[in-house]
Parts: structure tokens; sequence; C-alpha cells
């Protein structure tokens, strides 16, 4: 027992320090620390050179790494803003999420794979990161323009709309087959779950957080330390609820975080519980989870799917390109600017990989689709920063690269 405890520590040690190691490398070229942690699992798990295997707690760790990922990523919707996106980046967003998961969900059935794998490989064609494209426009200087309010806001839309549609989808695959009295039952568990975090999120949540520091004003007893266990403990209420609803825990993590940011807490209590999260979330559990996500990938499908692969990579990349393209027409930006946007809204990462693995883990999909999925993630969110670059340089050529100041930005 002793010796096992050993073996499993030196394998924590060993993981957080290559995904270390490769995640700073990955953000000096301009990726996601998660690609870097992704190609340290590959390179030091069982697919190349199986220095590192998966253990009981790198597995536990890793579900903790999934969990406070998506209260993080929780954290970073604004609802307001939400609800005042202007109609360009909802439409932009729903083409960004309609076409990929049409051609996704079509892709899978001419595969002939289950119709819950086609739903799921529909779900990944249609995810996108919020976070991505936010480092990228940072570095390229452009978050004062307009493609960037619209790139954003439609990411942070479709982000929501692709987690809403993933828990029917999850309530679907669940009931494990059309069988219309089951998928109601779990349709209707999952809108309650809905309307009961709604309800404590928006009632019950600010009455707390008013409490809590009404207790450190009086006695000064509740410290910054005390706030973060209770939004701790509300994140792990929500996501409790979420497997009543027999949906996956990661909703009830991602609502929980965006309640948390909406429950005005005082700026300094928000900020260290939003600072130790996403330490947390990204320092020791994320890393985890994407090492270990390496783990499952099978370079078989280089040989036996390479076809498959490079069609439904072609699929993912050339869907969000026209979804976005063909929905931005309508509306006040330039054909150039849609294009752009598109290019943009390709980035995949952490939804999608979530999303396989979640899939993987329920048997929805083996682990050749789960491979092709992981790549697909990999190869659309590097190709986002050279065609964004790419992209304003046309913009910039044809003088359509429009700046917009703070007040505008805010009510676009």
């Amino acid at each position: 027992m002793v010796e096992a405890v050993h073996i499993d520590i030196l394998s924590l040690l060993l993981v957080l320090t290559v995904a270390w190691i490769f995640g700073g490398v990955a953000e000096r070229f301009g990726y996601p620390t998660m690609m870097g942690e992704l190609f340290a699992g590959i390179v030091f798990g069982p697919p190349l050179l199986g220095l590192l295997h998966p253990s009981e707690l790198l597995t536990v760790l890793s579900e903790l790494g999934v969990f406070l990922l998506m209260v993080f990523v929780g954290m970073e919707v604004d609802l307001r803003e939400l609800f005042r996106l202007g109609p360009q980046s909802l439409l932009i967003a729903f083409g960004a999420f309609v076409i990929p998961f049409g051609l996704g969900y079509g892709a899978g059935i001419l595969l002939d794979i289950s119709v819950g794998a086609a739903l799921f490989l529909g779900l990944a064609m249609a995810a996108t990161s919020l976070a991505t494209k936010s480092r990228i426009l940072a570095d390229l200087e452009l978050l004062d323009t307009r493609i960037a309010n619209v790139l954003l806001g439609g990411a942070l839309a479709s982000d929501v709309g692709v987690l809403v549609a993933f828990a029917g989808v999850d309530s679907y695959v669940t009931a494990g087959a059309f069988d219309a009295t089951e998928i109601g039952l779990i349709l209707a568990k999952a809108l309650a779950f809905f309307v009961i975090t709604l309800l404590i999120g928006y009632r019950f949540l600010p009455v707390a957080w008013h409490h809590i520091e009404r207790q450190r004003e009086r006695y000064g007893f509740v410290d910054r330390t005390t706030a973060f266990t209770f939004a701790l403990l509300v994140s792990m209420l929500f996501a409790y609820l979420a497997t009543l609803a027999e949906l996956h825990m990661i909703i009830g993590g991602f609502m929980a975080g965006m309640f948390l940011r909406q429950a005005d807490v005082e700026p300094d209590l928000y900020e260290h519980m939003h600072t130790v999260i996403y330490d947390l979330a990204m320092g020791l559990f994320a890393p985890v989870f994407f090492v270990t996500v390496g783990f499952d990938i099978t370079f078989d499908v280089f040989s036996d799917s390479l076809g498959v692969l490079v069609a439904l990579v072609a699929i993912a990349f050339l869907g969000k390109i026209v979804g976005s393209w063909l929905f931005s027409l309508p509306t006040s930006l330039t054909s150039r600017e849609g294009l752009v946007v598109g290019f943009g809204m390709n980035g995949r990462g952490t939804v999608e990989i979530i999303i396989a693995t979640v899939a993987l883990e329920a048997g929805v999909i083996d682990t050749q689709m789960f491979s092709i999925l992981v790549f697909i993630a990999i190869f659309t969110t590097a190709l986002v920063p050279v065609t964004v670059t790419w992209g304003v340089r046309l913009l910039e050529r044809a003088d359509e690269l429009v700046y917009v100041d703070a007040d505008a930005a805010s009510s676009d």
C-alpha cells in the first residue's frame, strides 16, 4: 500500500513537471498551455515513450480538474453582457453552432456510428474556446477592433449554447434509446435542474454573499478563505444537483461559476475567489486532466482512419468559417470581416476535449473516435493564430479593420 502511494505521488510529480515545461513552451509559441500539456501526455504517456501511466490518483485529480475548469469557464461568462450582446454576435454565434453541428452529425451518420456518437461529434464540431480567442486577440493587439468585439461576443454566446446543448445530448444518451417517455422524463429533470439553479443563483446567492459580508464587517472573522470555501461548496452543490438530474457534473460547475460572478460579491472577496479557483484549476488539476487525456490517444488513426481524420478536420475547419461568414452577411460587418471572425471562431480547445472525454467515459465513442476529436481540437486551434493574422492583414490592405472605443464596444 505504501509503495503504491509512493508510485502515485511520483507519477503526479512527473505529470505536473512535464505539464509545466510543455505548457510553457506552448505559450512561448503563442498557443494555449493545454496544447503543450496534451503533447506532454502523448510524448511521455502510453502513446509514445510509456514513461507515465494512468493511476487512481491521476484519475481522481483529472476529474476534479474538469470540474474546476468548468467552474472557472463559468466565471468568465458575464450573464449581463450576454443579455446585452447585439444581434451581430448572437447571429454569428448561432451560425457558428448550427452549421458545424449539422455537418458533424451528418458526417457521423454517414460513418455509420450510433446516433449518440453522431450527436457528440456534432457538439465537438460546434465547440469553441473563448480563452483561446482572448489570448490571440490580445497578442495581436486587436481587442479594440470591431471584429474582436463581435468575435468575443459570439464565442461567449457559443460557449453557453454548446454547454446547454451538451446537457440535452447527455440526457438523450443517458436514456440509452429513443424512448419518448424516458427521454421526456430525463429532459424534465434537466429542466428542473436549470430552474432550481436559476432560483438559487438569482435569489439565494446574492442574499448569502451579503450575509457573509455583514458578518465580515461586524465581527471580522469572515475572511477571504471563508468566502472561497463558500464558493467551492456552492459549486459542489450545483454539481450534485446536476448528477441528480442525470446530467454531467461539469454542467453544475459551469452554472455555479456563472452565478458566482453575478452575485455582486465585494470586489476583493471575488478577486481572491477568482484567483484561487484559477490557480487551482490551471496550476494543478487541469494540467493533470490534459496530460492524462494524452494517455488515451492512439496514433492508429493515422494508418487505419487517415481519410476519416482528414475529412473531419476539414469539415470542422470549414464548417466554423462558413457558418460564421454566412450568418455575418445580414449584419453590418463586411464580407471580409465575417471571414476573419470565422477564422477566429475555429479554435476549439478545452470545451471540445472535455466533450470528447465525457463521451469516451460514457462508452458512447471508442478510443479511435476520441483520438480523432482530440486531433481536431489540436489542428483547428493551431491554425487560429495563422489564419487570423493573415485575415487581419487582408482587412488592413482593404482598409476594413474597424477600431471601436470602449463605450461603443460595450453597446455593440
